[in-house]
């Protein structure tokens, strides 16, 4: 952000949602920059709920996220698995799965690759 230029943006007046199975996406324009809030529903499953629509085995997009709320199991392409729950940052290459676990929802704020995702 430019040293000539104040922002406030809220997450509660989102610029866009996306919505699909069992989540959605709250997108914010900062300063040329995307930073979205993925929510997903217990029983969201990236291979299940995204990957007909993305065409590919396992996520392609790279993310940067904060981890609010939530657990999500995180699945990589090199057999690699680990849980992310509140507090915990996790940066993700491509090629992965992942999926809510348990009954509370996951909120994750994501600061690479949330504009390309659910398009």
């Amino acid at each position: 952000m430019s040293a000539q230029t104040t922002q406030h943006v809220t997450f509660a007046k989102p610029d866009e949602v996306r919505s699909f199975a069992n989540g959605r996406l709250e997108l914010l324009h900062v300063d040329g920059s995307a930073i979205g809030r993925l929510v997903l529903e217990p029983g969201w499953r990236w291979s299940n709920d995204v990957k007909p629509g993305a065409g590919t085995q396992l996520c392609e997009a790279p993310h940067f996220q904060y981890h609010v709320a939530g657990v999500l199991r995180i699945a990589m392409a090199d057999g690699t698995t680990f849980d992310a729950g509140p507090g915990d940052v996790t940066s993700l290459p491509a090629g992965h799965d992942a999926w809510v676990v348990g009954d509370e929802p996951v909120v994750v704020v994501d600061w690479f690759g949330a504009s390309e995702y659910a398009k």
